[in-house]
């Protein structure tokens, strides 16, 4: 019987081992999470970040106008993520309402389920859903300023001016102020269509340059744009006097975010209490409310739980619509007040401008809490 050689059996031997460590390695995982104390996230769930300081808060983004119309978007704010979104304003007018009427539950349903402005576009509907993203950051971000921080601070803090109507269309301006300086100003809404997008597009940004170099709204109006310079103007002077406001109340405002409390109202006065009517009064503006003949907007001053004032800061305008508002806007003025309720009839002869401004009252009241 032949004997196998010794050698033989060594390199057999060898082989097999060689051949069992190869094996071995091969069915290791190549990483193992749980051995280096690492977790893995599921997909998608990184996104959202905590939003606020905890509390609900009701938030409305700034006016982003579009190449179809204006979007403006309005979320809810509870235990640091989005619980409700919603379109104040939107594209509206022939093909524009349908593809509104499409895309803006989409756009509201993706902003909850991602808690954040990292949405998709609805296709088909690009201008309107790139306009909804920038709204809903602004009002993402309002949400993230405005916990109750110390006014006094040199914290920057963003306010947002009153709408002012011009012969051509409403300007309203937006300013940060750090310091007690104004570092940043723009418009977040100008004339536009025609020439007056023209005469805009040349005369704004000469005008946020004189904001921040004057740090006031002692500006001089930009040539060939008297009137837009002087809404401009004025807009710009009430988000400074917001913004003193917020100081001397040791709360911070940001695009008229109510301070220190849990919801905001449109472009409401900074440092009145939100929630509740408090005796010194607070401002609060309403929704703009679309109509036949153009946009409604009403601001009250409530105190001790009545209307002391009301005002529509956006009403139709041209043509006929000039004559009809003037008539109108100041009879429904006073019945707001004398009613202390968005419980008022309508001015003859001004059906949808009174409809329009009922809605938007009732909007504030609710804003205030009464």
């Amino acid at each position: 019987m032949k004997k196998s050689h010794p050698i033989r059996r060594v390199l057999l031997a060898s082989a097999a081992t060689v051949s069992g460590i190869v094996l071995l390695l091969t069915l290791k995982p190549s990483s193992d999470p749980t051995a280096a104390g690492e977790s893995v996230a599921p997909q998608g769930s990184a996104g959202a970040q905590a939003i606020g300081n905890g509390q609900t808060q009701t938030l409305t983004g700034d006016v982003e106008q579009t190449e179809y119309g204006p979007v403006q978007v309005r979320i809810t704010v509870s235990g640091g993520k989005i619980t409700k979104a919603d379109a104040v304003q939107k594209p509206e007018g022939g093909r524009s309402t349908q593809i509104s009427g499409d895309s803006v539950p989409k756009l509201n349903e993706a902003a909850v389920a991602a808690g954040s402005a990292e949405i998709d576009a609805v296709s088909g509907a690009t201008y309107t859903s790139a306009g909804y993203k920038k709204s809903l950051q602004s009002a993402i971000d309002k949400a993230g300023s405005g916990g109750g921080q110390g006014a006094g601070s040199a914290q920057a803090q963003t306010v947002t001016g009153d709408v002012e109507q011009t012969e051509y269309g409403p300007v309203q301006v937006r300013i940060t102020v750090s310091g007690g300086k104004i570092t940043k100003a723009e418009a977040v809404q100008k004339p536009e269509g025609g020439r007056s997008t023209q005469i805009s597009g040349n005369s704004v940004p000469k005008l946020n340059q004189a904001a921040v170099t004057a740090g006031s709204a002692e500006i001089d109006a930009v040539s060939g744009a008297t009137y837009t310079s002087a809404g401009y103007k004025k807009s710009l002077q009430s988000a400074l006097d917001k913004a003193k406001s917020a100081q001397g109340s040791g709360a911070q405002e940001s695009g008229g975010q109510e301070a220190g409390a849990g919801e905001e109202s449109g472009s409401a006065e900074a440092g009145a209490g939100a929630g509740s009517a408090q005796a010194e009064g607070e401002t609060v503006q309403g929704e703009v409310v679309k109509t036949e003949y153009g946009p409604v907007q009403v601001r009250v001053t409530v105190s001790d739980g009545k209307i002391t004032k009301a005002e529509a800061v956006q009403m139709p305008q041209g043509g006929r619509s000039t004559q009809v508002s003037a008539n109108a806007i100041p009879k429904l003025n006073q019945e707001a007040v004398a009613a202390g309720s968005a419980d008022i009839d309508a001015v003859s002869g001004a059906t949808y401008t009174s409809a329009g401004y009922k809605k938007s009252l009732q909007s504030a009241l609710d804003n205030a809490g009464g």
